[in-house]
């Protein structure tokens, strides 16, 4: 008996312990097993605290299972937001590097200027020359800038040519001028800051642009009957028109938007070369020149003639040729 009670308490104790509850002694008589045992057969009592151990349990590995996806969706999510972000992100706004800071519109403006009283001068009005390059000039610099008061220049026209910028309060400004009959190029230093200009330097004459020379071959291969059929049937009737901006002769001759002309600025006098290359048979550009008469100015007996040549498109609908649009020439045509 008492054997059998031990034993009931330790299969008890296994129990309890198997199932995370702890184990309970029970007494050893036959009357309290019994009762034990009934009650766990009727109730259920044995079992209910090794199945509420095991709830505990299965409680506790979910919420551990549920931290390691927190920590394994947070260490994926967060260096692909970065990356996200900082490809999406508006790049932050760079300083431009210094040369781009220099004005260069102003110091052209300021340097041409300049360039108009430096290259003027007379003998005879040589302190006058000098107090208006004191405009230009560092504070307390006096005389003529280098030159030695003699002679005279005067110059016709004066435009700015290039800017060479070095840094952000640096360039040297290049003018170009024309003076009788002659180019002159004229490199002028000004210096900037704040706003502020000066000719920092004394300028430099260098060589004026050289002509260049145009290539050789031309518009290529041309096509004559398309000229002659040009000549003939449309330019002739075309430039007088378009001389009076007559409008609804106009119409007749164009295709597209339509051309205004000169509103009678010009007379129309002749019509010179027709230069067609050859090409699709329905759409060509080609260069012609043509004579104006300009009104005599002050009631003379004669009025100027003026050459010039023109760039036109013109495309072919049912058999007829007309003008798509019309501007300057914009290729080498020839002397």
């Amino acid at each position: 008996m008492t054997h059998g009670g031990d034993t009931d308490v330790h299969d008890d104790a296994m129990t309890g312990f198997a199932t995370g509850a702890p184990a309970v002694p029970q007494a050893p008589d036959d009357g309290s097993r019994k009762g034990r045992r009934g009650r766990g057969s009727g109730s259920g009592g044995g079992r209910w605290a090794g199945s509420g151990g095991r709830w505990w349990v299965w409680v506790g590995r979910a919420l551990l299972w549920a931290l390691i996806i927190v920590i394994v969706v947070n260490g994926v999510r967060a260096p692909f937001e970065r990356f996200t972000q900082d490809g999406g992100a508006t790049p932050a706004a760079t300083t431009p590097p210094p040369a781009s800071r220099f004005p260069v519109a102003a110091a052209s403006a300021f340097a041409l200027q300049f360039g108009d009283v430096y290259l003027n001068y007379d003998e005879q009005t040589a302190a006058d020359r000098e107090r208006r390059l004191r405009a230009f000039l560092p504070e307390g610099s006096i005389g003529q800038f280098g030159w030695n008061g003699a002679g005279s220049l005067r110059v016709e026209s004066t435009q700015v040519a290039g800017v060479q910028v070095r840094d952000e309060h640096n360039a040297v400004v290049t003018l170009l001028a024309r003076a009788e009959d002659r180019w002159l190029s004229l490199a002028v230093p000004v210096y900037a800051s704040n706003g502020a200009l000066v000719v920092s330097g004394r300028p430099a004459l260098l060589p004026p642009p050289a002509l260049a020379a145009l290539p050789q071959g031309g518009v290529g291969e041309r096509d004559p009957a398309l000229e002659n059929e040009l000549r003939t049937a449309l330019f002739g009737s075309f430039f007088p028109a378009y001389a009076a901006s007559d409008t609804a002769a106009l119409s007749r001759f164009t295709d597209g938007a339509p051309i205004t002309g000169l509103g009678g600025s010009v007379t129309f006098v002749r019509l010179g070369e027709v230069v067609a290359p050859r090409g699709a048979a329905d759409r060509r550009t080609v260069t012609v020149t043509v004579t104006w008469r300009l009104p005599a100015q002050g009631g003379g007996p004669t009025a100027a003639e003026l050459e010039q040549t023109y760039e036109f498109t013109v495309v072919k609908k049912d058999g007829t040729w007309y003008v798509r649009d019309i501007r300057g020439a914009g290729r080498p045509t020839g002397p």
